[in-house]
């Protein structure tokens, strides 16, 4: 084929390409090292020296002129197949949008929250622990010594002879406690995980959690522990709510209580809740024991302190209405999600 029937056909074939594709296939057929061009460099050899430098000439300005064409082309073919594919994708501003489902805080968070927020306004500090913990801050820091009773009543999680899985957050007020010696004031909120081996029912749970306070200073005494438990109980279970202190004995404390909060179902008249008592136990506390103070580093006969625990579920149960434990633990979307209106 002659120089101009190759240009004639190619500039053809450029302009009735549909698309990018369709140009590029074009541009082989013409440009390519065996495409029509590159035949007609091709017989070069078989000219004479005065025909090939002119004949060679024609060929390069044939091939500018293909490639200025193509480009040409290829400009115009992307800015169309551009606007088709805006167009394909353009959003429909008035359409509804997709909604969002969000999820909501944990009941046991939402409760361990609540109450560090109450505890953090009047000057206290949150102090975590490890959950795998040795058995000195886990027992004997706490007067829990070797063969001690108390022992066997936490059924605890061994790993060896020093290592268990925390049976207490009490554990971390003994680190605390050593860590903050001899110095005062110390007032620390311990919330965290424990774990006890417990057949798992509507009120018992082989993990849970529990949430500690640890008062120490010069002339801390029982009234500050019932100030102090009367505001939590106002501040969790509503302004009308009423304490009373029952004697007991916990090995971190003497004396030792065990607290009770007037029903806020029947505001202390007696119903189903409350056993028909008008009470219902919340947690435990009393006075540090000296001989816990004095190990840790400090001086009984200066400072003294107090200290109370309540487990995280126990409060949430009442708080919410919850009637097994184990429906917080087994995420179940429709229990969950009840929780929202409470955030």
């Amino acid at each position: 084929m002659s120089i101009e029937s190759i240009q004639q056909e190619a500039l053809l074939a450029i302009e009735t390409a549909s698309s990018v594709a369709a140009l590029n296939e074009v541009r082989q057929q013409y440009l390519s090292k065996k495409g029509s061009v590159a035949s007609l460099m091709n017989t070069l050899k078989e000219l004479d020296p005065e025909e090939r430098k002119s004949f060679g000439a024609q060929v390069n300005a044939l091939k500018q002129s293909l490639e200025a064409a193509f480009e040409t082309a290829q400009t115009r073919l992307e800015a169309i197949e551009l606007a088709l594919n805006l167009k394909k994708e353009a959003l429909d501003m008035t359409l509804p949008g997709t909604t969002m489902v969000s999820g909501t805080l944990h009941p046991l968070t939402m409760v361990t929250q609540a109450i560090e927020d109450i505890f953090l306004g009047m000057g206290y500090h949150v102090v975590e622990g490890p959950e795998v913990e040795l058995d000195l801050y886990n027992f004997e820091r706490a007067n829990i010594p070797a063969n001690h009773p108390a022992r066997d009543m936490q059924d605890t999680f061994y790993i060896d002879v020093e290592w268990l899985l925390r049976t207490h957050t009490t554990a971390i007020q003994t680190r605390a406690l050593e860590a903050s010696a001899p110095h005062v004031p110390l007032k620390v909120i311990c919330p965290g995980k424990v774990y006890r081996k417990d057949d798992d029912d509507a009120t018992h749970s082989h993990q849970f959690m529990q949430i500690e306070g640890l008062v120490v200073g010069e002339g801390v005494s029982m009234a500050n522990l019932k100030h102090t438990l009367e505001t939590l109980a106002k501040a969790m279970f509503g302004e009308e709510r009423k304490i009373r202190l029952r004697p007991s004995y916990f090995q971190f404390t003497e004396p030792s209580v065990e607290v009770d909060v007037s029903c806020h179902i029947c505001g202390g008249k007696g119903c189903g809740i409350c056993k028909h008592t008008g009470w219902i136990e919340v947690l435990g506390a009393g006075m540090v024991h000296p001989h816990v103070l004095k190990i840790a580093g400090y001086d009984p006969d200066k400072v003294s302190g107090f200290a109370f625990g309540c487990g995280v579920e126990r409060i949430a149960m009442l708080k919410y209405g919850v009637d097994d434990i184990r429906h917080f633990y087994t995420n179940a979307k429709p229990f969950l999600s009840v929780f929202k209106r409470f955030e």
